[in-house]
């Protein structure tokens, strides 16, 4: 069943909000090497436990690029961001950002729901380029 595997968290100011989630949560927050992403983007991962110490679900940060309209935004697994895209389309929700490579690791898709709500959908795959 796609469930949530990874959170990103837009910023006008990385290192202020960098220290602030770190301070409040523990949250490990470490520059993604450029390499890995699309070119000109700057990422931050972040890294997340559970009360038990155990790994839970990660995410990123970057700078906002859509002031007073990007909130967190959650992603789902899904088997194919495509065929979701369509559900997506034939439920009445929107495309917002179409499919896109993150190289070596998958694909994701930012979707807006019926209630204007953003998420995206995220599909593993080490051959994304």
């Amino acid at each position: 069943m796609p469930t949530i595997v990874h959170f990103e968290i837009p910023s006008d100011n990385v290192e202020r909000s960098k220290k602030f989630y770190s301070d409040l949560f523990g949250w490990n927050i470490e520059k993604v090497p450029s390499d890995k992403l699309p070119e000109g983007v700057e990422y931050w991962g972040i890294t997340t436990k559970d009360h038990e110490g155990n790994n839970a679900v990660n995410g990123g940060m970057m700078k906002r690029m859509m002031p007073e309209q990007q909130g967190i935004t959650n992603y789902i697994d899904v088997k194919s961001v495509d065929e979701y895209s369509e559900k997506v389309k034939q439920l009445g929700g929107i495309i917002k950002v179409p499919k896109m490579p993150i190289p070596g690791m998958g694909y994701l898709v930012v979707c807006s729901d019926t209630e204007n709500n953003t998420f995206g959908l995220w599909q593993n795959d080490t051959t994304a380029k």
